[in-house]
């Protein structure tokens, strides 16, 4: 099979109850049946197409969980109403007391504080590793861990994980990896090299518009099942259940993610190259300088580029505020967490979507006060918008 993530969410055909061409939304919480034994059967998860209540799932939420799942290669997927609420369910479902799990030190600060802080009330533990560092992974792991947990693009260092050497690392130590691929949707394919579970924050790119707030786990029928379980299955007893209506929004701009990702691409390609000549401190997979260049080379869908997330370190955060101040008064973007919109946000992700982890954490994985986060927009004249840019860094003095 290749890998063309993108033919594999074209190819479902979804109609709507009366014809139409989107799916009709399910807006009940509550499903009747028939037959009382039908009821029973659904409860035990023995009945195959029928819905019993909305935190389970309904026909919106499955429609979306389908296409999600074909993207990314998976059996079947289940869809959340955030991607901490995807995140922490996956976490709570392979892991009880007493468990270990191998964590990437450098992930987004909600997953951080949910692994550091939370999880230790259930008696789960965690050890941050180097996640290039595949001997200090291996290293890390004991008689109780149950999981390798990682970001295919680590936010907001850019750090690659090595999916496959990870994969392998598991299976030899039967232990699940369990991957966030929210950075790099359609970009790479965890499943096809090797992880049990992919994850995404719907929210991001897979949205695009900024306006719905969601998550999904994509692995075998097993594990989908096991988190569904009305008996003990993490998804539905914990409750992070997406709304209909937000489902079907996020499946209608689904369809056009394949032409958004590839131009959120080759905007932030045109400005790191540009800013690195220019002599900045840019990192940015795409770029040769990036020391997992090669490795993101090897595991990537290449039509859809090097993602839309770069970082660029003007030193320090009086400069990196100011700057993004001016940013946003000259309309080239806004001073904002989250990503994926089609318009350029900035963020210092020391002070904002990393302020979780610790500022001596910080230190050790070389996040700087003065590091900036662009997600790079849809701009259609990007030539423009790094002129427009490097005036405000020359007016700040960055360069």
């Amino acid at each position: 099979m290749s890998n063309k993530p993108a033919n594999k969410i074209q190819d479902l055909q979804y109609f709507g109850e009366f014809g139409g061409v989107n799916p009709s939304i399910s807006d009940s919480a509550t499903y009747t049946f028939l037959h009382a034994k039908t009821m029973l059967d659904t409860f035990e998860g023995h009945a195959e197409g029928c819905y019993l209540y909305s935190r389970h799932t309904s026909p919106s939420n499955l429609y979306l969980s389908e296409a999600l799942a074909a993207m990314e290669f998976t059996e079947t997927a289940n869809v959340s109403a955030s991607g901490m609420g995807a995140i922490t369910s996956v976490l709570m479902q392979l892991c009880g007391a007493g468990d270990h799990i191998v964590s990437s030190r450098t992930i987004y600060g909600g997953s951080y504080a949910f692994l550091k802080n939370f999880a230790p009330k259930f008696n789960i533990t965690t050890s941050f590793v180097d996640i290039t560092s595949l001997e200090s992974i291996e290293a890390a792991i004991n008689k109780n861990t149950k999981v390798i947990y990682c970001e295919v693009v680590s936010n907001p260092l850019l750090e690659i994980a090595n999916v496959e050497a990870l994969s392998k690392i598991a299976k030899k130590h039967n232990i699940k990896l369990v991957v966030d691929n929210t950075f790099s949707p359609l970009i790479m394919s965890p499943q096809k090299l090797g992880a049990d579970v992919t994850i995404h924050s719907l929210t991001k790119f897979i949205n695009g518009t900024n306006d719905t707030v969601g998550g999904v786990v994509c692995g075998s029928q097993e594990f989908i099942d096991s988190l569904r379980s009305v008996n003990d299955g993490a998804a539905m007893l914990l409750g992070p259940v997406m709304d209909s209506v937000r489902s079907a929004s996020i499946l209608k701009n689904l369809r056009t993610l394949h032409l958004r990702m590839k131009k959120h691409s080759e905007n932030a390609a045109y400005l790191a190259e540009h800013f690195e000549k220019d002599g900045l401190k840019v990192v940015y997979p795409g770029l040769e300088s990036h020391p997992d260049h090669k490795l993101f080379k090897k595991m990537y869908n290449k039509e859809y580029g090097f993602g839309g997330i770069m970082t660029i370190d003007v030193g320090n955060l009086a400069k990196a505020n100011e700057l993004m101040e001016l940013m946003q008064h000259n309309n080239l973007g806004y001073l904002a967490v989250s990503l994926g919109f089609y318009k350029t946000l900035f963020s210092a992700s020391g002070t904002s979507t990393s302020s979780e982890i610790p500022e001596e954490e910080q230190i050790k994985m070389g996040l700087s006060d003065g590091i900036i986060r662009f997600s790079i927009g849809l701009d259609n004249d990007i030539e423009r918008t790094y002129r427009a840019m490097r005036k405000c860094m020359t007016t700040v003095g960055v360069l």
